[in-house]
């Protein structure tokens, strides 16, 4: 029976101007940073990190709003929850993101922290390491969450960097049981490693509750989440608590179990790897995108491929290619 829910996805994430510039790795090295990694920043250090970057460009970024537009672009119905301020970058993100196709109504934040920006440093190797200023979006608070947007959604996707800051901890905790009430799936991504350092115990509390339908996680992650350095073993340990688990493996490819089973993709060829900016996040819309679809497993995954390998090969996490096209192409 066909879903009668006004959007496939709706997402509470971060919103983020992304500001991305070609870096060597001395200015990695210079700047004692993690190249890959992703660290947050004050307002005082993302002046002075903004001064010592190259010439850059000014895209809308987050991660869960990157997924909400490959997914718009590969046609699903989809809405945003995040918090802006009233000002230029502000402005900027509501007009990227409404432009794609994604319904997105949360009032801007008027005086106050400014919108928030990824300062990301693209190595030649395409690696990206971000440092980013959370600025108004860690002021989201529950009486943000439109509720009644929640549950006339099929899945709710939450993006675990908005786990870290305190309001909008509890504003997605809310948003959980609306969804769950409503007879909603639950999507969440683990994000990055240090998120999992700093609140490993509330997931695992989260998929000991049953409150996630399915998750999203990388090797790293799901190894951290696990306490396990293997990742066979972190696999087997997580994958029995929650009905769909879902993990990506770079150059590796991808896994899928549910249910007892396990589904596997190789990475999609690729000539070159410009910018993996957004590669988890494009992969998690593809995925989505397939499910929310009722196609099978395999399908999900490939679609997921496909959509990350046209990431990493642009600069940027908003694809500059035709998706639909390209995942049409593919399972054709």
């Amino acid at each position: 029976m066909a879903s009668t829910a006004r959007f496939d996805v709706v997402a509470i994430g971060n919103a983020i101007v992304d500001v991305i510039a070609r870096a060597d790795d001395a200015l990695i090295a210079a700047e004692g940073l993690a190249k890959g990694s992703m660290r947050l920043i004050d307002a005082a250090e993302a002046a002075r990190l903004y001064e010592a970057m190259g010439p850059a460009v000014e895209m809308s970024g987050g991660s869960a709003a990157n997924t909400l537009a490959g997914m718009a672009a590969l046609g699903r119905r989809c809405a945003f929850i995040g918090q802006v301020a009233d000002d230029q970058l502000g402005g900027v993100f509501t007009h990227d993101l409404r432009t794609l196709g994604v319904a997105y109504d949360t009032p801007p934040l008027a005086g106050g922290a400014p919108t928030a920006r990824c300062l990301i440093l693209v190595t030649p190797d395409g690696q990206r390491t971000m440092n980013t200023f959370l600025g108004a979006s860690h002021l989201l608070g529950r009486e943000m969450i439109d509720e009644a947007l929640i549950a006339a959604s099929d899945i709710l996707y939450l993006e675990g960097y908005l786990w870290d800051p305190p309001l909008s901890r509890a504003a997605m905790r809310r948003a959980i049981d609306v969804a769950r009430a409503a007879g909603g799936k639950v999507a969440f991504t683990l994000s990055d490693a240090f998120i999992i350092d700093r609140h490993g115990e509330d997931f695992r509390a989260l998929i000991a509750e049953g409150l996630f339908d399915i998750l999203f996680a990388n090797e790293v992650e799901i190894c951290a989440l696990a306490e396990e350095t293997d990742f066979e073993a972190a696999v087997a340990r997580i994958a029995p608590q929650v009905p769909l688990l879902v993990v990506t493996r770079s150059e590796k490819g991808a896994i899928a179990l549910t249910g007892g089973a396990r589904t596997e993709v190789k990475a999609e060829p690729i000539d070159a790897v410009v910018d993996t900016t957004g590669a988890g996040d494009l992969f998690a819309a593809g995925f989505l995108a397939g499910h929310a679809g009722g196609r099978p497993v395999a399908d999900c995954l490939t679609m997921g491929a496909v959509c990350a390998r046209e990431i990493i090969a642009q600069v940027g996490p908003r694809a500059q290619t035709d998706l639909k096209a390209k995942v049409a192409e593919r399972l054709a």
